[in-house]
């Protein structure tokens, strides 16, 4: 009986502080609804209207509802973010939460990266995105369920963001960016622009657009048909590898707008392993893709995704974004590449052979990053001639000084889609050979050479 009593009362001092706990809570609750109530009926004035505040500097209705600069007075809120402020420090929490994001693409990266900044206490976010919630979006979306599909990606998250983060301004905009778009999207001095677009030329144009206007700038590369969490980094778009997709905006930023580097990136350094998927129509049938293509530019064809992947890149960019906005160093771990010297040596060297063979160097069409390129994506850094390559990494250099960048078809110029790797005197012997005379008595090889040759085509858009 007196160990039963013990229990009894256990239960009772139990029952007693749950008790007190939900008071505690429901104070608070109550304490703030009138709060709650201006503050709503702030925001939706502003959204009815159309008046947005500018950067960080925020109107003078928003400063007078709390809901910005004094928002971590809020006991909600500051209980809310408290391992954040715990983790910064509250006058960089309060960088975070008076800061202004725009995030531009909401698949599987956006939604996971503005679901992040949300939580931490972002003051104001723009969510930017013409495309809907599908059915396959849900193995990688953040937020979405079976009811939001069909409506837009961006009226999905702010839906859903109502109830997660009530406090933080959010605006929706079903809009395709591009040049017509820019300013739209762009103006009101965004702290940071999140670009989760996947299309190159929209990726393109957006990344060259914040360069010009000096406006920070993160960018999420190919998460598709990757498994590996531990090869995601963040570094340079100059040292992103292994990624079709930033080679192809890197080659497009240098030519058309001159930009060499200076945008941060988030990328795998694994290898995709797998292609786009062909598209097959109602039928079951393979149909051509640009039939069914709503945004003219845009793939309609799918590649295979698993869902962890695209959502730790998000996850990335949040990081990345808001111990940036928080001021805190970080230092990330370099990526290892190859010396650069390498690479030079080749180049030189190409000049230095297309001098004596042609009497002029001005036929090279390729600089330092496009020989990287094609020594290391291309031919692995080892000679066109070897059929099976078995040694990678840093051992696979042992033979550059043998090695050396020759014109497979001497007729055109050296470009990043004629230029082969071949050995000293493998060089000597295949300048003294024709195409026909290779293809006749070599077919094995030349048809190896020209479908490698093909693939830099197809990655340069050549």
């Amino acid at each position: 009986m007196e160990e039963r009593g013990k229990y009894v009362a256990l239960i009772g001092v139990g029952a007693l502080l749950g008790s007190l706990s939900t008071l505690s809570i429901l104070k608070l609750l109550y304490k703030r609804k009138d709060r709650k109530l201006a503050y709503m009926s702030i925001k939706e004035a502003l959204e009815t209207n159309g008046e947005f505040v500018k950067g960080s500097n925020f109107t003078s209705a928003n400063e007078s509802s709390t809901s910005y600069l004094d928002m971590l007075k809020d006991d909600i809120v500051s209980e809310h973010l408290t391992r954040n402020i715990q983790f910064f420090g509250l006058n960089s929490q309060q960088k975070v939460t008076a800061s202004y994001v725009v995030v531009i693409g909401l698949g599987g990266v956006g939604s996971h990266a503005a679901s992040m900044l949300l939580r931490s206490g972002v003051g104001r976010l723009l969510l930017v995105d013409f495309d809907q919630v599908s059915l396959s979006s849900l193995n990688r979306h953040a937020v979405a369920t079976r009811e939001d599909v069909g409506t837009s990606k961006a009226q999905c998250l702010k839906k859903h963001f109502s109830s997660i983060f009530p406090e933080s301004h959010v605006t929706a905009k079903v809009l395709l960016y591009d040049a017509s778009s820019e300013e739209e999207i762009l103006s009101g001095n965004p702290d940071f622009v999140l670009d989760c677009i996947d299309n190159i030329d929209t990726k393109v144009s957006l990344l060259a657009a914040c360069v010009r206007r000096g406006v920070r700038v993160l960018s999420a590369t190919g998460a598709g048909a990757r498994a590996d969490p531990t090869r995601i980094r963040v570094a340079d778009l100059r040292e992103s590898t292994n990624d079709p997709l930033s080679r192809a905006v890197r080659h497009h930023l240098r030519r058309d707008h001159g930009i060499e580097g200076g945008i941060p990136v988030v990328f795998s350094l694994e290898k995709p392993k797998a292609k786009l998927l062909p598209f097959k129509g109602p039928s079951g049938d393979e149909e051509k893709p640009l039939d069914y293509q709503i945004v003219p530019g845009f793939r309609v064809r799918i590649i295979p995704v698993l869902g962890t992947i695209p959502a730790i890149f998000g996850q990335v960019m949040a990081s990345y974004v808001l111990t940036q906005l928080a001021e805190l160093q970080v230092q990330t771990e370099p990526v290892v590449n190859f010396d650069m010297h390498h690479y030079q040596v080749l180049h030189q060297r190409l000049i230095e052979h297309e001098e004596l063979l042609y009497g002029t160097s001005m036929q090279v069409q390729v600089d330092v990053e496009e020989v990287r390129y094609i020594a290391k994506e291309l031919w692995h850094g080892h000679s066109a001639k070897d059929e099976s390559i078995k040694d990678f990494g840093r051992a696979m250099w042992r033979s550059v000084n043998d090695l050396m960048l020759v014109r497979w078809d001497q007729a055109k110029p050296a470009s990043v889609s004629n230029l082969i790797l071949l050995r000293f005197k493998e060089a000597d012997e295949h300048e003294s050979r024709t195409l026909e005379y290779i293809r006749e008595k070599e077919p094995q090889f030349y048809r190896r050479v020209t479908s490698v040759l093909k693939k830099a085509e197809f990655d340069f858009g050549l």
